[in-house]
């Protein structure tokens, strides 16, 4: 059975129980908050006040993401439960509690994958569209794997292999346009074994020569693909690169024209 649920739902009822904690309590001024009329005078009464609210503050969160799957608890019994466990006077027994419980689980589990895959369809068709739409950009190139590309300068240096090492000034964005990393922005370019990037990378790097800059238009599969990549890459979520090539290796070194 999940423990971080039972402990959650705990933690809501407790917080429901002080919401709706008998009007006659004495309230002290240190306790005079929305909703609350309980004594805070003792360290170990601000304790348990403590250990309260933030139980409630992380249930509330998972509550929430409960009802974004269509499931809502009804609070009024959540705390009856609470009072009835207090009291120990359970109408379900701990056999009953488990199976009810575990049968929720699933159901929670079940519903969050079908909203996931619901989102990564939606994503990956929206992704779709727009390598499309570049695809059909005058000057766009398409390769066997699906990346695509666009020479803006065309170098004459050599090209690099899947083991070197290339240098390299870039500028990757979303499909909104919205950028989320840049070399350029940090006034400086990078070095890195080409076979140690996304395959979007590995491959469309090789197209290039030393003194190129490209445009690369990488599917999803080629670059993060379902996992994504930190806050702004959502999964299945293709992305454009700028690129330019400066060395392989090192040499040969060109002059950083970028800022020109």
């Amino acid at each position: 059975m999940n423990k971080l649920f039972k402990v959650g739902l705990i933690g809501a009822a407790i917080a429901l129980a002080g919401c709706q904690d008998d009007a006659n309590q004495t309230q002290a001024p240190a306790a005079q908050t929305a909703g609350s009329q309980v004594t805070l005078s003792t360290e170990d009464q601000k304790v348990a006040y403590a250990i309260g609210v933030s139980m409630a503050q992380y249930i509330g969160g998972s509550l929430e993401q409960q009802e974004e799957l269509g499931i809502t608890l009804e609070r009024e019994v959540v705390l009856a439960g609470v009072k009835d466990g207090l009291a120990n006077s359970s109408q379900l027994t701990d056999e009953q509690m488990q199976e009810v419980l575990m049968a929720f689980e699933q159901k929670v589990t079940k519903l969050a994958g079908e909203k996931r895959d619901a989102e990564l369809a939606k994503v990956k068709a929206e992704g779709d569209a727009w390598l499309a739409e570049m695809a059909a950009v005058d000057g766009v190139q398409k390769t066997d794997s699906g990346l695509m590309y666009k020479v803006v300068t065309a170098g004459e240096g050599a090209k690099p292999t899947a083991e070197d090492t290339v240098t390299v000034h870039y500028r990757g964005t979303l499909p909104t346009g919205e950028e989320f990393d840049s070399s350029y922005a940090r006034g400086e370019t990078i070095s890195f074994p080409l076979n140690g990037v996304i395959q979007g990378w590995t491959e469309g790097l090789q197209l290039m020569a030393v003194g190129s800059k490209y445009e690369l238009y990488i599917p999803s599969e080629l670059a993060y693909g379902e996992r994504g990549a930190g806050q702004m890459i959502a999964p299945n979520t293709p992305l454009k690169f700028e690129v330019e090539l400066f060395a392989i290796n090192g040499e040969p070194e060109l002059e950083d024209n970028s800022d020109k």
